[in-house]
């Protein structure tokens, strides 16, 4: 990636790596990575946003890669991660931005355009649901259930970073190489992954995310509709997410456009990167 810079900014109390590019007075796109990702997760759209005329930035996320780790699961609540994002805002002395999220990047990006629209442009979310449509669909889907058990066994306290960071990140590897197709991750990019998960204590704030959902961090997403204009990317072949979700997010947004995208999964962004770059600049262009 040319022209591409880093820099380490104080946002929210904390210290946030973040990787930058495009014109300094472009408008600002934000890209938030999920889980187990890093900034590195947006290699295929920083570039094309950046030659578009966008101020790109795109961070670890806290507990990420090489942003701070605050010790604690209630400081991985997503009204933190949210105000971790408005920080970013603020730094790049800008009034909005649009907003792209994968995953649990999706999740702030949800919640940040539900309680502070006023720093959201657009919301453009990619396999990921509205964090209160979860709910509805496990009582209508019980297979949701299954995809979703993932979920349990992050909450248990040591066992998950002793099984995830066993034999040079193993099981994290192989769940990224068995639910995305074959050319999504060469082995180059996974070592570069490997190397993000060996930072000190970054499991555990990675599964801090998770484990915040406990402490009532989903309970901080109001019912209420989303304002901003919202663009759902979803990869019909996720298999952790049923497309129902994706369907029942719609509900919580006022003026909502669904794009199912074949030939991908959970990974959309690395699988058809055209397709997904295509949809993010048409849609901030309408």
């Amino acid at each position: 990636m040319e022209n591409l810079s880093f820099q380490i900014i104080e946002t929210n109390g904390i210290h946030l790596h973040i990787a930058v590019a495009g014109p300094a007075n472009g408008p600002l796109v934000i890209l938030l990575h999920g889980f187990p990702e890093f900034w590195f997760g947006w290699k295929n759209q920083i570039q094309p946003l950046a030659e578009k005329g966008y101020r790109v930035v795109a961070p670890d996320q806290r507990g990420y890669n090489l942003s701070d780790k605050p010790k604690g699961i209630d400081n991985y609540t997503v009204d933190y991660l949210r105000d971790d994002v408005i920080g970013i805002i603020e730094h790049f002395q800008k009034k909005t931005a649009i907003i792209i999220g994968h995953d649990w990047g999706g999740a702030v990006a949800w919640h940040l355009a539900a309680t502070r629209p006023e720093y959201v442009e657009k919301l453009i979310v990619l396999n990921i649901p509205h964090p209160k449509a979860m709910p509805k669909v496990l009582k209508k889907n019980p297979l949701q259930w299954m995809k979703s058990a993932y979920i349990a066994f992050f909450q248990l306290p040591n066992l998950p970073e002793k099984a995830l960071g066993m034999r040079e990140f193993k099981a994290m590897q192989q769940g990224i190489e068995q639910s995305s197709k074959p050319t999504a991750f060469s082995k180059d990019e996974l070592e570069l992954y490997k190397a993000a998960w060996s930072q000190s204590d970054a499991l555990t704030a990675m599964l801090n995310w998770y484990r915040a959902i406990r402490r009532g961090s989903f309970r901080q997403v109001p019912d209420t509709k989303i304002k901003v204009p919202v663009r759902i990317i979803w990869g019909v072949g996720d298999q952790f997410l049923s497309p129902m979700l994706a369907k029942e997010s719609m509900s919580f947004c006022e003026e909502v456009n669904l794009a199912f995208v074949g030939e991908a999964t959970h990974w959309i962004q690395h699988e058809q990167p055209e397709i997904v770059n295509h949809l993010i600049v048409q849609f901030i262009n309408e």
